[in-house]
């Protein structure tokens, strides 16, 4: 009997679900406490900025359309909500929020925040997890959330034109009506910007497909620290004018100018997808198989996904989902995306045929009904938040070597013991992209003290990448110099100093302070 019916027999378990993605990350992260200031959790001293004014809110209302003007948030609840971070981790205590709707509105702020001295922290969707899109103390929040027309999206060339503040989700949906698909794809997605995206080269799960954000994007527009705008946009693919500064402003993070604009290349859609969800025994069958998913799926392989017994039952648990397959100490999420339904099954196939043979993969279901495939998607892109329900999480974004993907999981789980509540491991071991959760019911001096600088020590010794795609923001600027040595450090200190002279632009994050007192 052929191995594609014996798994189709395999039928996914429907549940009911908050609708969307934001509902689904509201709803795992109600009723959480609020946390601590980051200057009380954190060693960080203020920099020598100043200090916000009734004048300088009368100016940023001016600027913003007038004394009435709804796009100056000051009230004290509203504003809470723009300094704490997703993870409720950090939490800073600016007391005004402004909201642009062009770049010249921007460029306006921007340009009065520098002679004022006052600091100014970008936001988009706030769904980063590494405290780079809050303040650390009282900054001038800038959101973009009004910032989102999409501007044009031309289906010959493959190319969509928009404003950073599109939502990830609602441009998918309008590329995907055009024939094309964006080349990101987030769990984040229904609540993340696309400006927050390329700011900090977000990955996904479709990088295996795609490649990273620097080669998709076509261009940026950009405003710096002092007001100016750079106009580095671009609608081709190729474009070797010059310096390429648009990779300036691709995963700086708000340092060196705020991405009002961009251009993005979108691949045709494929018109045959399809998703396996696979049960192993060792992580050593995981690699084995993704080496064996390498080789026999080549063109079509479009994700590649590992998950951990203990992260798919938080999964399973919080939100009420069942798995379609028996429990098994790892799972495999892998997608096909190509042209030819006929030879993408015949593919698949052959592929899960040979790796059960194997021994290899145990048990899997696979299917290429849209609904279906929602649901296996789900159980991989709502870990993160079903983690969360523990109370607190440190969660840890990094790059390893695939024979020690793993270890690093049962060395934490060992160092840490009861403390924690849950220490798994999933992410894209197609990219060697590992997620490092340890969830606890709340965080505590004496578990931070056991798991920072262990991780980024472990990860360095590999010679790992200490961010693999979250950025590095604040909660990781004293940890980069496990990933970057001083000369590069050193440029990247002047590269900030040449656009930022005042160091007004998202202070505290990214570059680590070259000595303890050092404000910005």
């Amino acid at each position: 009997m052929l191995l594609r019916s014996a798994l189709r027999r395999l039928t996914l378990h429907r549940t009911a679900l908050p609708s969307t993605p934001t509902a689904l990350r509201t709803f795992a992260s109600k009723s959480r406490e609020v946390p601590a200031l980051t200057c009380d959790r954190f060693p960080v001293q203020r920099g020598s900025f100043a200090e916000l004014t009734d004048a300088d809110v009368a100016v940023f209302r001016g600027i913003l359309g007038g004394p009435d003007s709804s796009r100056v948030i000051t009230a004290e609840d509203e504003v809470q909500n723009y300094n704490i971070d997703y993870l409720r981790s950090v939490r800073g205590y600016g007391r005004v929020v402004v909201k642009p709707r062009t770049t010249a509105e921007v460029a306006e702020l921007m340009r009065y925040c520098n002679e004022r001295r006052l600091a100014v922290c970008p936001q988009g969707g706030n769904t980063g997890l590494v405290g780079g899109s809050v303040p650390v103390f009282d900054e001038v929040v800038l959101s973009l959330q009004l910032m989102d027309t999409i501007e044009r999206i031309d289906e010959y060339a493959g190319i969509v034109v928009c404003q950073a503040g599109c939502v990830l989700a609602s441009l998918e949906e309008q590329v995907g009506a055009r024939g094309l698909v964006m080349p990101l794809d987030l769990g984040a997605k229904g609540s993340c910007h696309i400006g927050g995206n390329v700011s900090t080269n977000a990955g996904g799960l479709r990088l295996v497909r795609y490649g990273n954000l620097h080669g998709s994007v076509l261009g940026v527009e950009a405003v710096t620290a002092e007001g100016r705008v750079l106009d580095l946009m671009s609608n081709f693919k190729k474009d070797n004018t010059g310096y390429h500064l648009k990779h300036l402003f691709i995963g700086s993070e708000g340092t060196l100018g705020i991405i009002t604009r961009l251009s993005m290349f979108c691949p045709t859609a494929s018109r045959s997808v399809n998703v396996a969800f696979l049960g192993l025994n060792s992580y050593d069958d995981v690699k084995r198989t993704f080496l064996a998913a390498k080789r026999g799926l080549g063109e079509v392989l479009s994700s590649c996904e590992m998950i951990d017994a203990p992260s798919l039952d938080s999964c399973t648990r919080f939100f009420g989902l069942q798995s379609p397959i028996e429990k098994y100490p790892f799972y495999m999420l892998i997608e096909t995306s190509g042209s030819d339904a006929g030879h993408d099954e015949e593919k698949l196939t052959r592929f899960l045929e040979q790796t059960m043979e194997q021994g290899l993969v145990v048990d899997g279901t696979v299917t290429n009904e849209p609904t279906k495939m929602k649901n296996i998607w789900k159980l991989r892109e709502l870990i993160a938040d079903s983690l969360l329900s523990d109370g607190y999480c440190f969660k840890y974004d990094i790059s390893l070597p695939l024979d020690q993907f793993y270890d690093i999981v049962l060395a934490v789980r060992e160092r840490v013991g009861d403390l924690a509540i849950n220490v798994t491991g999933y992410g894209h071991v197609g990219d060697s992209n590992l997620h490092l959760n340890v969830s606890c019911a709340r965080f505590t001096p004496e578990i931070y003290g056991l798991l920072e600088p262990f991780v980024y020590e472990y990860t360095s010794k590999l010679r790992g990448s200490v961010s693999a795609e979250h950025g590095i923001g604040f909660l990781k600027r004293k940890y980069l110099h496990y990933s970057k040595q001083s000369e590069p450090l050193r440029l990247m200190r002047q590269m900030k100093q040449l656009l930022d002279p005042n160091g007004i632009l998202n202070p505290y994050k990214v570059l680590p302070a070259e000595s303890p007192d050092q404000a910005r």
